[in-house]
């Protein structure tokens, strides 16, 4: 069983560019999460249009394998390029992305640029999504810690995102893992993960009772980090797999 919570807010900015969306077909389920790139034109509409063309695709195929996550990604980076074409004023419209799609089969994910996916196993984490930034490629190269990734001053500087024009596939597709009682998934944007350590995330979790708990308990701490800031938008999907 699948159970499954989302959240969304603008934090201290004026419009919320983060989209987040679910779907279900034949018992299988998908979730995606984007984050629209402040600076560029229209970041909302090309979140919300990447989410959507996702959803749209996972609902007609009924499938989540890495074939299938790979086609999702890129048809909306498709439908992301003629809108930019078609559209007058609407300029680079750029977005992360974030794809989880579960099923009896595995649980397979996928992503571009900085939203992050987090998997946990009974209470620990296992492993998160690679960020395709450039204070990632440094801690990657060793010049810096992981830890100074929040934070950084080139934080936000991504390398990769959905609407920009690609020489090959921009997305990265994660290896598939077989549910499993005591799994846990959480899908956010930036201005979620930044404000909140894995420590904390694995804390809440221990003493959740839903993932709707989960997100109350991350949200409480993100508020009172970013208290008195300009928080930016943040959003989350927390996704738990029972048995």
């Amino acid at each position: 069983m699948v159970r499954y919570a989302s959240l969304t807010n603008q934090g201290g900015r004026e419009l919320n560019e983060d989209s987040i969306g679910a779907g279900e077909s034949g018992g299988r389920m998908c979730f995606a999460v984007a984050d629209g790139l402040g600076g560029h034109d229209r970041g909302e509409v090309a979140s919300r249009a990447a989410v959507d063309s996702v959803l749209a695709d996972f609902s007609r195929r009924g499938s989540g394998g890495a074939d299938d996550l790979a086609e999702y990604f890129e048809a909306a980076q498709r439908k992301l390029l003629e809108m930019q074409g078609e559209r007058a004023g609407f300029g680079e419209m750029l977005t992360t992305l974030n794809v989880l799609c579960v099923s009896e089969e595995g649980i397979t994910g996928g992503h571009v640029g900085d939203t992050r996916t987090y998997y946990f196993h009974k209470g620990k984490m296992i492993s998160r999504t690679i960020d395709h930034s450039v204070p990632q490629m440094l801690a990657s190269a060793g010049e810096i810690r992981e830890s100074q990734i929040r934070g950084h001053v080139d934080r936000n500087r991504l390398l990769r995102a959905m609407g920009t024009k690609w020489t090959g596939p921009a997305y990265a597709i994660s290896e598939t893992v077989m549910p499993d009682e005591g799994q846990a998934f959480l899908l956010c944007t930036d201005g979620f993960w930044e404000l909140i350590l894995e420590k904390q995330m694995m804390s809440a979790l221990k003493k959740s009772d839903s993932p709707e708990e989960w997100l109350r308990f991350m949200e409480k701490i993100i508020q009172k980090k970013g208290r008195n800031q300009n928080m930016d938008n943040y959003s989350a999907i927390a996704v738990w797999v029972d048995d």
